[in-house]
């Protein structure tokens, strides 16, 4: 992988938001969840599709804080529009696995 400055980095707007609704996306290519974030008075709610059913589901999910990149265009995800990604790792069958903060942060808050 090639190397990026700072400047590059810096480029990507990474924010704390907190999930406020959830709802499953059956009609999605791969089992995926439409999430609602909030991402503070700044930015704003955000949605976002999110392919993480195996680990997750929509009732568990208001409340948890994630990590998303919040400036990226908006993508056309079947028939829901995603504004946001929201992060994730894969686990050790590649299904993905939610990155957020491990301690109370503001939302909005920008990774740095």
């Amino acid at each position: 992988m090639s190397e990026i400055t700072y400047d590059d980095f810096q480029k990507v707007d990474i924010r704390v938001g907190r999930i406020t609704r959830a709802e499953p996306y059956p009609e999605a290519r791969k089992p995926s969840i439409k999430l609602w974030v909030d991402f503070g008075p700044d930015i704003g709610e955000k949605k976002s599709s999110a392919q993480i059913a195996t680990h997750y589901t929509p009732d568990e999910l208001p409340g948890k804080h994630v990590l998303a990149v919040v400036n990226f265009p908006p993508r056309q995800i079947g028939r829901f529009m995603s504004e946001v990604l929201v992060l994730g790792l894969p686990d050790a069958d590649g299904e993905v696995v939610l990155i957020g903060p491990d301690r109370q942060v503001p939302i909005g808050g920008r990774m740095f």
